[in-house]
């Protein structure tokens, strides 16, 4: 394949300076480079834009698109608001818990420690409504090893049935049954 990775993610943006702002406070992502123009590069439409990169770590780059010229920017309707959503990875469930209490302090709400068996997560939205999370790999070689063996199988069924298949139910079994009595 000739992808080598992800050069960068673009979103929109309310406030280009405020969302740097917030990604480098909160996050400790450094701000890379501001692009801006009155006329769009590839399309040659007049719409001035600020277009703001972030490093997401690894040669990850997360940007932004603040377009003072269009209409106010909102979501799908029709799409939950937990589906779409930027995942960074963190080093440790440590990290996760330390973030999160830092997330909190600063009045950010924060949704978890979520238990995926293979990884934990927090989530909550940064200052324009776009989720995140950040995720703690914590699976073994034998866990991503059974989930690989039957993701094809997974696909096909849901594919025919359009129902949650079972082979993996086993991830979130801790996660749906905390709180049940025996």
């Amino acid at each position: 394949m000739s992808i080598q990775r992800i050069h960068h993610v673009a979103y929109r943006c309310k406030d280009a300076k405020a969302t740097v702002e917030w990604y480098v406070k909160h996050l400790g992502m450094d701000f890379v480079l501001a692009i801006a123009e009155n006329q769009v590069p590839s399309t040659k439409a007049p719409d001035p834009y600020m277009h703001v990169f972030l490093d997401a770590g690894q040669g990850n780059v997360l940007a932004f698109f603040e377009l003072p010229t269009q209409p106010e920017m909102g979501r799908d309707e029709n799409t939950p608001a937990w589906v779409q959503h930027i995942a960074f990875k963190v080093d440790s469930v440590q990290k996760l818990e330390e973030i999160k209490a830092r997330l909190e302090a600063s009045g950010i709400e924060v949704i978890g420690l979520t238990d995926h068996t293979i990884f934990k997560s927090i989530y909550f939205f940064d200052p324009n409504g776009h989720r995140l999370e950040l995720a703690a790999d914590v699976g073994t070689p034998e866990m991503y090893a059974k989930l690989d063996a039957c993701k094809w199988d997974m696909l096909n069924e849901w594919a025919q049935t359009k129902q949650a298949p079972k082979h993996a139910a086993w991830m979130h079994d801790k996660e749906f049954n905390q709180g049940a009595t025996a």
